[in-house]
Parts: structure tokens; sequence; C-alpha cells
């Protein structure tokens, strides 16, 4: 089934307005949409719009709603480095079993919000609630035993087996650590997450000799080992082919599958690297929160193309977005 998002009057997304759970954030005044796709007027500061809620995602379908503490809230978040604003004023909750996505152009500060929901920054001004801990009142090294964190620039330099990879999990180190063994249920847990991931095959191939789809699955189950209740990705399609792509998509899709209460943040640059369990989203730019939500209201062709400041076509299919600069006819 295909679905076409097309603006209506006004500027509102197709289907009527955006749902109760969107929250819309500022556009600088005096800013326009380039014909023929208008984002509409979006006035400044926060508000909030009413609508029927979005359908429920795959995801949802199978686990139901999820109730319970927030996994990661940011409140009032900003980061200043050197003078220059990196975020201002974002807010973000996620809870259990919900999947997030993290879109906006380069710069718009995707890996910057990232890196404060791993608790590898502390913010300037707001506050980052990770499991129930705030930044700056806890140690963050308790913190990140329950954080995965997946990162395509991972730093090995040697050539370990993708089951030593994973296995550095267990210790969160990058290198296997001198005279470390681990334990019967750490190497069980290992061979069930090559299997899950796809990689099982490959478990003796050395980290030199793999492909970059091969590294990304093989981070995703080193990511996974300590059972993590967060998992954090950092564009984790970056620079695969279309084939590579879809096979890690399944990854990810898999695994929300079998761990109904993991929540996981993604960014990326990429409507077509989201994968169908997707169930929110967030757009940024230049470091503040244009639209978050419930992803069928924020991933609409008005909110993207005033994210990116162009005109853009949202469509979904079977479940997958996709985007694309209208054409002109005529």
């Amino acid at each position: 089934m295909t679905t076409a998002d097309a603006p209506q009057p006004g500027g509102a997304p197709a289907g009527g307005t955006l749902t109760g759970h969107t929250q819309i954030g500022h556009i600088q005044a005096g800013q326009t949409q380039a014909s023929p796709i208008q984002a509409g007027p979006i006035q400044a500061g926060r508000a909030q719009a009413s609508a029927p809620p979005a359908p429920r995602s795959a995801v949802d379908a199978a686990h139901g709603p999820r109730s319970g503490p927030p996994v990661l809230h940011c409140a009032g978040v900003a980061l200043v480095r050197e003078g220059r604003e990196l975020l201002a004023d974002v807010d973000l909750t996620v809870r259990p079993g919900e999947h997030w996505a993290l879109l906006g152009a380069n710069g718009a500060g995707k890996s910057t919000l990232l890196g404060l929901c791993g608790a590898v920054h502390h913010p300037t001004r707001g506050s980052v609630d990770v499991l129930g801990h705030r930044l700056g009142r806890v140690d963050v090294r308790t913190l990140r035993g329950w954080i995965g964190h997946v990162d395509p620039r991972h730093p090995l330099r040697s050539p370990l087996t993708v089951e030593e990879v994973v296995l550095t999990g267990a210790t969160g180190s990058i290198e296997l650590v001198p005279r470390w063994q681990p334990t019967e249920a750490q190497r069980r847990r290992v061979t069930e997450l090559l299997g899950l991931l796809g990689i099982a095959a490959i478990r003796h191939a050395r980290w030199p000799t793999l492909s970059q789809g091969e590294r990304g699955r093989t981070l995703i189950a080193r990511a996974l080992v300590p059972r993590p209740r967060l998992l954090l990705l950092d564009e984790p399609a970056t620079g695969l082919d279309v084939a590579a792509r879809e096979r890690l998509l399944t990854s990810v899709e898999t695994l929300a599958g079998e761990s109904g209460e993991l929540a996981s943040v993604l960014v990326t640059h990429h409507l077509e690297d989201l994968p169908v369990t997707t169930t929110h989203a967030m757009l940024l730019r230049e470091g503040r929160a244009l639209a978050a939500g419930r992803a069928d209201g924020v991933l609409t062709t008005a909110l993207v193309s005033a994210c990116f400041d162009h005109p853009i076509a949202v469509r979904r299919e079977d479940g997958r977005w996709s985007a694309r600069a209208p054409r002109r006819t005529g």
C-alpha cells in the first residue's frame, strides 16, 4: 500500500492537522517555503495541535502500549561550545519500547543530542535524565552499562574476529581486555546475538576484512551484549549499498520485535534509512526541535520541507518512508 502526503490548503499535511502528540517548534520569522510544496505558517514558540492519533506501528501492534517511567527525558536542553549554541530548548521523552528517529540537515544537532542521550556530554542548560538518573548527579560509568551506543566510526585497530568484537561489549572496551575471560553466560549471549543479527556465519572473519554492512551489524550485536535498556544508533546506514542497508534495517526490525522493552534513538539524514519499527521522530533545525512526536504526524511533506528548507515530497509504502524533491511539469 502506498500513501502520498500531499499538502492541503493552508499548509496542513494530508489527512488533517498534526497528531495530538506532535510538538511544533520555532521557525524564524519571515521564512517561506518554495512552491509547489508549502510548509504553511508555523507560529514561533511551542504549540500543540489536535487530530486523531496516528495509526499504530508494527512494533506497537506486536507489544501493545508502553507505560512506566521514561528511559530518557531531556527538558529545555541547551548545549553551548566556544560561544556557539549547538542545541537550544530541546525537549525529548523516550519511553520503553519506543523507537525514535532524529532527522535534520548537516549541523542540525542530531549527533550532539545523541551524545547527551548517551551521557557522553552534559547540557549547558536544562536537564537530562537517563534511566531515572540526572546527568551531573550520577557517575555516568554506571549508566553506560545500560546504554548501547552504535557508532560506525568505531576506532578498533586490532584485527579482532567478529566474535571477539562482540565480546568487547561485555567489558565496554574497544579492544579485548588482557587476561579477561568471558563467562559461559556471556559466550551464550554472544552466540545468541550473532544469530539474531545474521552474522553467525562470519563469526571468525576479522575486522579489517568486513564490509561496512557487516561491521554495522557486528557493532549492534556488541552494543546489545550487556542487555541495555536504551540503544543509540548514530547514522548506522552510512556508507552502505542498498542491499547492505536493507540487511541492516531487517536486523534492527527483528531486534525491535524480539526486545519489547528496549528503547532506541536513531540518527539519520535520510528517511529511507528508517526501519518500519520507527514509532516516533524529531526534526531538528539549527539546534532546535522543529517537531517531535508520533512518526506519522512528524514525517510529513510540510514539516520535512520546513526542516530541510527545501520542497520535499514524503511518501510511505509498506511501512517505509521515502523523500524526493518534486519534479516540475509543463
